[in-house]
């Protein structure tokens, strides 16, 4: 088992650890019931563990190339032609009718 991510907010946890797991890599998640003190103590930080350390790599991989695409694109606005709502460029599906996005049409 190897540690991944360590951060004070536990929904970044969380997001990271749906990540993995829809790839298929077993994660365990620790210290989300560990209250934070006014001082943060970074060892009682929710954190994030992978089981297999052979799936580590792959695993920071994924979480990068997640970020990578989050952080493009959301400057970006694309209209979905069915209903015309604009979306981030980052939506892979539309908030409104949920059909998916074409990332080449953007406005």
């Amino acid at each position: 088992m190897k540690e991944i991510l360590r951060h004070r907010e536990l929904h970044q946890v969380t997001r990271s650890m749906d990540i993995l797991e829809n790839d298929g890599i077993e994660t365990l998640l620790r210290n989300e019931n560990l209250s934070v003190t006014d001082a943060p103590i970074p060892e009682f930080f929710p954190n994030l563990c992978v089981f297999n350390g052979e799936e580590f790599s792959k695993g920071v991989k994924l979480l990068g190339e997640h970020d990578e695409k989050m952080g493009k694109g959301a400057e970006v606005q694309v209209r979905r032609p069915s209903c015309g709502e604009m979306n981030p460029g980052n939506f892979d599906v539309c908030f409104s009718c949920h059909e998916p996005i074409n990332q080449s049409m953007p406005c």
